[in-house]
């Protein structure tokens, strides 16, 4: 009878243990979960923690590379073409909010005195939409992030089946991962001499002070919500590359035109992703991606 009761007693000692072991772990997370906790918070980051694709620069001397630097994003522009080369942004959920779209365009008083500025007017009855580079809708924080996107130093003459299907598409999946937790480094840009827009084929507009681009290109890389952002892309990293026509004819499904950076590289003349480890470049900027769409 005593070994009987012993028993009972171990065996009630033992599940108390158990139990007690296992409140523990609920309450007390590891350095794991703290760590995946910081990760998941959205900040504003440099817009060129990637890299700077040409190396733009302040000097006005450099007309054709003059670095537009932005709280929203950061450009080169070029005085001749009128339109900017490239532009650069951080993408996070900490940029995105409930400002409603501005709709005022504007001339950028911020370029070296002398050089032509676009105005709203200069694309009226053009053909072309004013395509933005960095979207209104990835600025949302605030009336003056806004505001920013609306500046024509962000703008280049996009075919209007382009503007409003192709790359609204795409932009509108851009969001969507953000959504999901990620944060992007997104590069758009254009590059050649003469699109198709409504009123058919040409080569610039505004008398000749603006270039139509041939073609137009965005680069956005994906990364979970973090910090120490260059350092953590690696080879696994997904990076999305399309290059499109600037035409009335092109595809509605931004996907068609998926491509490498490497081939928007060797058009360009740019080094996209320098701030990255050149080993992990090398994969990452020769593959073609295959995720999801929407």
């Amino acid at each position: 009878m005593k070994r009987t009761l012993y028993r009972v007693l171990s065996f009630c000692l033992l599940g108390t243990l158990a139990v007690s072991c296992a409140k523990d772990e609920t309450v007390k997370p590891g350095p794991q979960a703290v760590e995946q906790s910081a990760d998941a918070t959205a900040t504003r980051d440099s817009h060129l923690a990637l890299g700077n694709p040409s190396g733009a620069t302040t000097d006005a001397a450099n007309y054709t590379n003059y670095l537009l630097s932005k709280t929203q994003y950061a450009a080169s522009y070029h005085r001749d073409r009128g339109i900017p080369n490239w532009v650069s942004w951080h993408l996070s959920s900490a940029w995105l909010g409930t400002t409603p779209r501005q709709d005022n365009f504007a001339s950028d008083a911020t370029l070296p005195t002398g050089w032509f500025r676009a105005t709203s007017s200069s694309y009226t009855g053009s053909g072309f939409d004013r395509g933005h580079n960095c979207p209104s809708a990835d600025r949302t924080g605030s009336v003056a992030d806004n505001s920013a996107t609306f500046l024509m130093t962000n703008m280049m003459p996009q075919a209007a089946n382009n503007n409003q299907r192709t790359w609204a598409g795409l932009e509108n999946y851009c969001r969507t991962l953000v959504d999901a937790g990620n944060e992007l480094y997104i590069i758009c840009g254009s590059y050649g001499t003469g699109g198709t827009g409504l009123n058919g084929y040409t080569t610039t507009i505004a008398s000749g002070k603006i270039t139509v681009p041939a073609n137009c290109w965005k680069v956005i890389v994906v990364l979970p919500n973090g910090t120490g952002d260059a350092a953590r892309v690696t080879t696994a990293t997904r990076v999305i590359a399309i290059n499109t026509p600037n035409t009335q004819t092109v595809n509605t499904d931004w996907s068609t035109y998926r491509t490498t950076v490497d081939a928007i590289e060797q058009a360009t003349g740019y080094n996209l992703l320098s701030a990255v480890s050149s080993t992990v470049q090398s994969t990452i900027e020769a593959r073609v991606d295959n995720g999801p769409t929407n």
